[in-house]
């Protein structure tokens, strides 16, 4: 490349410097930035320097300076402050709908966002949490294409998979592609919903979106707007969505098959599961057991019982015989 295109692009260089490598603790004085244009075959003197960085201030960039010494030039002001970004990449690394492939592309997109100093923050920010994640990599264009359809007003159609008790996807109906119109899209009790109105059955379904495949859309319009008039999304989640803090323990549970999907969604494809007999199957959980475990064992009634610990089967027995107590004397 000729020098002289290289020289044209000398205050990109610094402009890629001081962002890449200076915040209030790092500094890059006049002299490092003609020995690093000089790195990229860019000759640089001190006053082409000062009208650089001059000139990238009437541009926009808040570029102060330091004198002394050890003086030189930093970014002080960034459109994402640190305490901003950390907030960010937890909330990236703790969202159960973002698969783990995702969060990191996201995470290092964030990290350029600030000096490759500050960035080694973000870094320490990912270990804090060690969340379950979905394994659909194609929920990003999901949501995009689900987003369209709302935009465009036709309906989508898509194919949805379960858990088999042999932690494998299988979808449902046959693979027979589902047909509705996407209205509205929610991040409720840490996963990502689809609501959207089934003309065939004439009702307001919900679909997780991390489990919707090959999604298209159609050119047929959408229908259902009349019942998304007053649509109150809180008030649908409340009933349609639903855990817990106390002692951490290994509780080993007896569920029948049809349960499998709940327990993956609700602790992940890493749970331990073995199958029981033809209809059952034992999962061993790691959980805090409390009131709030239990009232989620509740909710899934019959079909599930505590076996392992014996203390913990008891102690539910205990909880629902005080839930029953309540009920004494009602007629």
């Amino acid at each position: 490349m000729p020098k002289s295109f290289h020289q044209k692009l000398k205050i990109v260089y610094i402009m890629q410097m001081l962002l890449e490598r200076t915040d209030e603790q790092h500094v890059l004085s006049t002299k490092e930035l003609i020995a690093r244009l000089a790195a990229y075959g860019i000759s640089a003197e001190r006053k082409s320097i000062y009208d650089d960085i001059q000139a990238l201030i009437d541009y926009g960039m808040d570029i102060l300076k330091i004198g002394g010494k050890n003086g030189g030039y930093y970014i002080s002001q960034r459109d994402f402050e640190l305490p901003e970004l950390k907030l960010l990449v937890d909330a990236v690394q703790s969202s159960k709908f973002i698969t783990t492939k995702k969060s990191r592309e996201l995470i290092h997109k964030l990290e350029k966002l600030v000096s490759k100093y500050e960035a080694t923050q973000l870094n320490r920010q990912v270990v804090v949490t060690n969340r379950n994640k979905v394994v659909n990599e194609d929920i990003y264009y999901n949501v995009d294409m689900i987003y369209n359809g709302i935009a465009q007003n036709v309906k989508i159609c898509f194919q949805y998979f379960e858990w088999t008790v042999t932690k494998a996807m299988r979808l449902r109906k046959n693979g027979e592609y589902y047909v509705v119109s996407p209205w509205v899209l929610t991040w409720d009790d840490e996963n990502y919903y689809l609501i959207a109105y089934d003309e065939e059955a004439e009702m307001i379904k919900h679909y997780r979106v991390d489990k919707m495949l090959r999604i298209s859309l159609m050119k047929e319009n959408r229908t259902g707007g009349e019942r998304f008039a007053d649509f109150d999304i809180a008030g649908y989640s409340k009933k349609t969505f639903g855990m817990f803090a106390g002692k951490e323990e290994t509780v080993t549970l007896i569920c029948e098959n049809r349960l499998i999907g709940v327990v993956i969604d609700r602790f992940g494809q890493e749970v331990s599961v073995r199958p029981e007999d033809e209809t059952h199957f034992r999962a061993r959980l790691h959980v805090a057991v409390s009131p709030q475990f239990y009232g989620w064992i509740c909710g899934l009634g019959a079909q599930v019982r505590v076996i392992e610990p014996i203390e913990a089967a008891e102690s539910y027995q205990n909880y629902l015989r005080t839930i029953l107590e309540g009920y004494k004397g009602e007629r």
